[in-house]
């Protein structure tokens, strides 16, 4: 990820102190798509270890969230930051929140491998994860670079992209209620794919928290509750 880097301030020191704080959201953002794709990986090749090894990383993210949340707590309180940089902050303390979430959801599916091991069960056949897997991948991986670019512009066209992985949810979901519907036997299976889609989702939902964010520090705008059409209104004009 390419980062820009925030404007020069007259203390040095504070400037330095923000950006030492945004690299470590980067290192944390890292870690959580790490995690994601490692969690995505074990379940589709039942790798047992690998799970494991998600569960156990989720550690050194929580460890993360609480050190860049008191160092913004220290710069708020030492630096009296106003405008951007205060914006900047917030944005930060936010995003971190929904990092630490995004790694929550990848232990959940981590888990779901766990299950299926005691059930001698393989997902390697789930073809239905395919897609949105590849959609929550890719949108969790550009809203990780535009928070290191403090891009607006992505950040709104990455928002509208919710809406096909919200899509996709809907679509597996009918299609593995469905199955159950027609056959008994499917309802462990459908079941276990549920839980993992539905973490895809809120993976989902979280990048797109993180573009708002971005947009509020940059731009001073808190477009949580609008409709995409009025974000692109008032941000892009």
């Amino acid at each position: 990820m390419e980062k820009k880097h925030i404007g020069q301030h007259i203390s040095h020191k504070f400037n330095e102190e923000i950006e030492n704080i945004r690299n470590k959201v980067l290192v944390m953002g890292g870690l959580v798509e790490q995690q994601t794709l490692d969690a995505l990986e074990a379940l589709v090749t039942s790798d047992v270890a690998l799970a494991e090894q998600v569960v156990q990383n989720d550690s050194a993210v929580n460890a993360l969230e609480g050190e860049i949340d008191e160092d913004c707590l220290l710069i708020i309180a030492k630096r009296q930051p106003a405008a951007f940089d205060l914006r900047l902050l917030i944005a930060i303390s936010k995003t971190i929140t929904d990092l630490e979430r995004i790694g929550d959801q990848a232990v959940r599916i981590a888990e779901m491998v766990f299950k299926l091991e005691e059930n001698n069960r393989n997902l390697a056949e789930y073809y239905e994860l395919k897609h949105l897997s590849e959609l929550v991948r890719a949108i969790l991986h550009d809203a990780l670079d535009v928070f290191a670019r403090l891009d607006v512009e992505s950040s709104v066209e990455i928002l509208a992209q919710d809406k096909e992985i919200d899509r996709e949810y809907v679509s597996i979901f009918k299609q593995l209620t469905l199955s159950m519907m027609e056959d008994n036997r499917n309802i462990k299976r459908s079941l276990n794919i549920m839980n993992v889609i539905r973490s895809l989702e809120r993976i989902g939902d979280h990048a797109c928290n993180v573009c708002e964010y971005v947009i509020y520090a940059v731009k001073g705008e808190d477009v949580r509750h609008m409709e995409q059409e009025d974000i692109e209104q008032v941000i892009l004009g």
